[in-house]
């Protein structure tokens, strides 16, 4: 059984704004990255996850529950990041922390002590005057206090620094080997595809995309830039190319005797033999990333509903 489970969430709030017809799921021990920029739809659909707000139409559960019908016992076992932190002004980082441990019923403090180490966090200080990124840190280290067997992360690592984002990213890497289960809602490339196992890209409200990163990772079609040391053979190879049916030429740069082509993973030995007949300056290979998939969406229009999900 999935452990997060949502179906069919739609919540309509006018002027295409909300989310419509969301469905995924998260099993056991996966973490699902969830990714579109700031109001996409991603907080929307946490937020009925976190059992914050009740659908117009379809469901969201969490361990089998009904997120709106058993919030409370729901966030027992969860830990919640949310993107937007609120915290009370007129306690330090301690007080606040210490508050939440008694609202857990939280006894033993040993994992949360480790947190605060690994975090570098100072909360001694006054929440008033803690900077955006300190803030940050008290939110991770009272989200993962109690050792929660499901996380849920909104835009995870707003406010951090380089450093502190790495170190965030292996946390989420250590949390995953000992089985926990994330979704890790986020607009930063390196830290989805750092991390996670499957992929929804939402955009509008609408998941138009959901795939398995390592399918994205090892694709089997490959690109290759080429630059030819003479004008004759760039064009001997552009007319050539027409006829080689294991070659796509899918961009030309003539004044620069250059050329994009793609091929298929196992026809790379063949390529390599039509290419031994011409005179390269160089000849490298571009690597497909999560980031240039993403933009396959955002770059222009699309059918949503012709998208292969």
């Amino acid at each position: 059984m999935s452990v997060l489970q949502i179906e069919n969430l739609t919540k309509d709030y006018g002027y295409n704004r909300g989310v419509f017809e969301v469905s995924f799921s998260v099993a056991q021990g996966e973490v699902y990255g969830f990714l579109g920029p700031n109001g996409a739809g991603k907080t929307t659909t946490i937020r009925h996850i976190m059992g914050f707000s009740r659908p117009q139409k379809g469901h969201t559960y969490v361990n089998g529950m009904d997120s709106w019908e058993k919030a409370s016992e729901i966030q027992k076992n969860l830990g919640y990041l949310p993107g937007e932190i609120a915290l009370p002004e007129a306690l330090t980082g301690i007080q606040f922390i210490n508050m939440m441990a008694e609202l857990r019923g939280l006894k033993d403090m040993t994992h949360t002590n480790y947190l605060i180490n690994k975090f570098e966090l100072d909360p001694l200080g006054s929440l008033k005057r803690m900077s955006l990124g300190m803030k940050r840190k008290l939110a991770i280290v009272t989200a993962f206090m109690h050792d929660p067997d499901v996380l849920v992360l909104d835009e995870p690592t707003s406010g951090l620094d380089p450093i502190m984002q790495n170190i965030f990213i292996e946390f989420i890497k250590e949390e995953k080997k000992r089985g926990k289960t994330i979704l890790l809602s986020s607009h930063i490339f390196s830290e989805i595809d750092a991390t996670c196992d499957k992929i929804s890209i939402i955009k509008d409200g609408r998941l138009i995309s959901t795939f398995v990163a390592d399918d994205l990772r090892h694709s089997e079609t490959k690109t290759f830039k080429l630059e030819f040391n003479t004008k004759e053979d760039f064009e001997k190879f552009k007319s050539n190319v027409v006829k080689e049916e294991k070659l796509s030429t899918i961009e030309e740069k003539s004044e620069q005797n250059q050329v994009k082509i793609q091929i298929n993973d196992r026809d790379i030995n063949d390529f390599m033999s039509i290419i031994a007949d011409y005179d390269l300056k160089f000849i490298s290979e571009i690597k497909f990333t999560l980031e240039d998939y993403f933009m396959k969406f955002y770059d222009r229009n699309i059918d949503i509903e012709g998208v292969h999900k």
